[in-house]
């Protein structure tokens, strides 16, 4: 290292003089230019001398007296200005700083080097120097320094440490820092300075570097160690692991950046580890399963150290060294372990046994024979003997993954064929026992109760979709059908037996009734039926599905189906599928508050493109598309994984099962087929029903026609007054026509508010009111209470394509009434009117 001259007195100053202060000097001059004035102005008067030099001499004195006090009080003062000692101790500060300091100006000329950055820098002081040129001339241009010479033009602060390449002290490490601070007063400027700190921390760089080599050579100390080795923090994630513990688990390097917690390789015995000890913060030894990458599981004895945090006495880490358990040298212990484990299962109330890879059973209890309806021990039965063979082939493969110590095996669903009983098997790998290749620890649970419930609510829930579709088609469809039955009884009437036409208005008359009877079916279903899968076509479905859907969606929202070309046959059961187009539809109709749209499509998916789905657990094949899409406000993000979830719903309380979705899904599955949703907040909800294409071809079942029961002949005529009020013309027409037909008096009206003013026109004469109950302006019930203010006594026929409880809520308890269900004949109509005529 070059060594410059250090003389505080010659070079620790700035280059720059300080200016003096000449104030006292102009005062001196100026005193000295008025005496010189004096003497000249008493020359030239010399008559008036005496009394003009008394008078100057006294002025002079009274200036002198003046100045005496003022030099005394301070407020004047000769020579130069008194200089603060401040200047002069942070000058030696920075002369005698271990570290470099330089002080430059705007342009980059430096105003002061103390020794330090002299020492450092090799500057000589015959001349002002550039900090910026002897850097780069003296450590060379590396990037860093070029960042700081950029910072200090622009006046920004900025420090950094870089690796000498110059000829002065190349591979030196320099720590060089600098930052813009206010100019002294003495400059007599305004212009902000650089101030430059430079430090040679070679020194410390070199201690770094040992400690790095230390820590290296630990850690490979660790890697190396026979054991793993583990840290993990109080939330389970492991900070380090050692490559032994690593290369057990198959996770490589660990510059590979794969995360790691004690949940991927504990499995679920993390939880376990992370609780505290019942000794607290003492050592815990335990044996547990590591997971490897694969799923399998390996045996391992587990040391636990804890120790808390310096920064949060209340966390601690954990710190573990794991060792290998070898499973051939303890057989012996391990299987009298599982041993006794089972035996103290034994009296346990749930189904318990131990099962070898080839589905024997080693030992079970009591629970799990009376769960297969077994009336001794099943031990060396065949566990696929038991169970449905439809199962089989999941129970092996669960079996499989015991046997090859598998950690995440999936429960497995079955039936019990001698005791008819359900129930889920859930499988643990155990250790491996005498002339056996592998067990398996299988614990059940009996759901018979819970699939009981689960296909009680699937049938509740049918049932309420039913009822809904049914309240919103019944009206207007049993309209329609009361004209077709009606009219056709009217030309019945004028129709003989023998008549070629009268056979064909009976099949129109039976054909109507015959729908009339469906009608009635959905109305009045409230059993259990049994529904078979059909084959069908999914154009054909929709097509007669639409129908209903128009009525169940409302006017607000607008339906419509668009078909894909020749698609291809399912196999479905049609009252099922109905159910879950119907369900999707409520919930889209629900979600469009202010109206929208509904969009069904159908298309044929081929086996490449169902490949590149990416649906969940979908199998690649031929399927046959139905998309059910809405322009509602659509599903959050955050709820998209529940939907399909029992019980679960966003609706508010008292509107919603939040079993709607989950039966679409089970139906769905149970079908063979798949299901998924898209969702976007504000723009809608697309669900994709995938089923599978059927190629066979099965007629459909004739429906047997029962014929229609013989009523005896009776008198249906009258002579009453009767006020027919239907806003349905067709209806209102047909059923004024029977009433005349039998000598009836009858008046019309197309409204409530009609038949108001009907009543208070011919209300003394009218004896029998036939009513509507769904109407524009006004409804049955709401004309009933007008009517009866007005004639407590006057009697009345309801006529509704809907159910009597569907109104009746809307009616006094005690109010009476004779309710007539749409569709009707012509002598339903009358007989009705005949019999409340004549009764009390």
């Amino acid at each position: 290292m070059i060594q410059g001259r250090s003389n505080p007195q010659s070079t620790a100053q700035f280059l720059s003089r300080d200016p003096q202060d000449r104030t006292p000097i102009r005062r001196l001059v100026g005193f000295v230019a008025a005496m010189l004035g004096a003497v000249v102005l008493a020359i030239a008067l010399r008559d008036q001398a005496a009394a003009l030099v008394m008078g100057v001499f006294a002025l002079l004195a009274a200036v002198g007296v003046a100045a005496l006090f003022s030099a005394a009080a301070g407020f004047l003062h000769f020579g130069l200005k008194a200089q603060g000692t401040a200047p002069d101790l942070s000058r030696i500060y920075a002369e005698y700083a271990s570290q470099g300091v330089a002080v430059t100006n705007k342009d980059g000329s430096t105003l002061y080097a103390n020794s330090a950055y002299r020492q450092l820098t090799g500057a000589t002081d015959q001349a002002p120097f550039s900090v910026e040129s002897a850097l780069v001339r003296h450590f060379g241009g590396s990037e860093p320094l070029f960042r700081l010479i950029r910072a200090a033009r622009r006046g920004e602060p900025a420090h950094e440490e870089f690796q000498a390449l110059g000829s002065l002290g190349a591979g030196r490490w320099l720590r060089a820092s600098v930052r813009q601070v206010a100019p002294p007063k003495e400059l007599g400027s305004s212009e902000p300075l650089s101030l430059w700190e430079i430090a040679d921390v070679s020194a410390r760089r070199q201690q770094d570097g040992l400690v790095a080599d230390h820590l290296r050579r630990f850690r490979k100390l660790l890697d190396e160690a026979p054991v793993g080795i583990f840290l993990a923090g109080p939330d389970g994630g492991v900070s380090f692991a050692n490559a032994t513990l690593r290369s057990w688990i198959d996770l490589g390097d660990p510059e590979t950046g794969a995360r790691l917690d004690l949940a991927s390789i504990f499995h679920d015995q993390a939880a376990a580890m992370l609780s505290p000890g019942p000794t607290g913060d003492e050592p815990l030894d335990a044996s547990f399963d590591i997971v490897k990458r694969d799923g399998t599981a390996m045996p391992v004895s587990v040391r636990l150290t804890r120790h808390k945090l310096e920064n949060d006495e209340e966390e601690t880490e954990i710190f573990g060294a794991v060792l290998e358990r070898q499973a051939d040298a303890d057989h012996a212990a391990l299987h009298n372990d599982t041993q006794r484990l089972l035996s103290l299962l034994r009296p346990a109330p749930v189904p318990i046994a131990a099962i070898a890879k080839d589905g024997t059973i080693t030992s079970a209890n009591a629970a799990f024979a009376r769960f297969f309806g077994a009336a001794k021990s099943l031990e060396n039965s065949s566990l696929f003997s038991l169970a449905d063979p439809a199962a089989g082939e999941r129970l092996q493969q669960a079996l499989d993954k015991a046997a090859a110590r598998k950690v995440s095996i999936p429960p497995v669903d079955i039936s019990a064929i001698e005791s008819k009983r359900t129930g889920r098997l859930f499988f643990s790998p155990i250790s491996r026992t005498a002339g056996s290749d592998g067990a398996a620890l299988v614990f059940g649970i009996d759901t018979s109760e819970q699939r009981m419930l689960e296909e009680q609510i699937a049938q509740s829930q049918k049932m309420q979709a039913i009822g809904q579709l049914a309240g919103g088609i019944a009206h207007d469809f049993n309209n329609v059908l009361t004209a077709i039955i009606g009219f056709s009884d009217l030309l019945l009437a004028n129709h003989r037996p023998s008549d070629p036409s009268f056979a064909d208005l009976m099949n129109i008359k039976n054909n109507a009734n015959r729908a009339a009877g469906l009608v009635r079916h959905l109305l009045a279903f409230s059993r259990k039926q049994t529904l078979r899968p059909q084959v069908m076509s999914l154009t054909d479905a929709m097509e007669d599905l639409m129908v209903l859907l128009g009525q169940l969606l409302g006017e607000k929202v607008a339906a419509k189906v668009v078909h894909g070309r020749d698609l291809w046959l399912i196999k479905v059961d049609p009252t099922q599928f109905q159910q879950v187009i119907i369900n999707l539809a409520v919930n889209a109709r629900d979600a469009m508050t202010a109206g929208g749209e509904l969009t069904i499509r159908t298309a044929n998916i081929s086996e490449r493109e169902s490949a590149k789905l990416g649906v969940a657990g979908m199998e690649p094949g031929e399927y046959v598309l139905c998309e059910v899409s809405d322009t509602g406000t659509g599903i959050p993000p955050e709820v998209m994984d529940k939907i399909f979830e029992p019980f679960f719903s966003t609706k508010e309380v008292g509107k919603g099962t939040g079993l709607g979705l989950s039966t679409v899904y089970g139906i769905v599955k149970q079908t063979g087929g798949y299901i998924s949703a898209e969702s976007e907040v504000g723009s809608g909800t697309i669900f994709r029903i995938y089923l599978p294409r059927c190629e066979d071809v099965i007629a459909p079942e004739a429906v047997a026609e029962k014929p229609a029961k013989r009523e005896a002949a009776r008198d249906l005529t009258g002579s009453a007054t009767v006020l027919l009020v239907e806003d349905e013309d067709a209806v209102r027409s047909f059923a004024a026509r029977a009433l005349s037909t039998r000598g009836y008096r009858v008046f019309e009206a197309a409204s409530g508010v009609q038949a108001l003013d009907v009543m208070n026109e011919h209300g003394g004469s009218i004896d029998l009111v036939v009513s509507d109950v769904v109407m524009p302006e006004m409804d049955g019930p709401t004309l009933l209470k007008h009517l009866r203010k007005a004639n407590p006594a006057i009697k009345i026929i309801f006529i509704s394509g809907y159910a009597e409880e569907a109104f009746r809520n809307n009616l006094n308890e005690d109010e009476r009434f004779t309710f007539l269900p749409k569709p009707f004949s012509l002598k339903k109509l009358a007989a009705a009117v005949k019999e409340t005529l004549e009764s009390d």
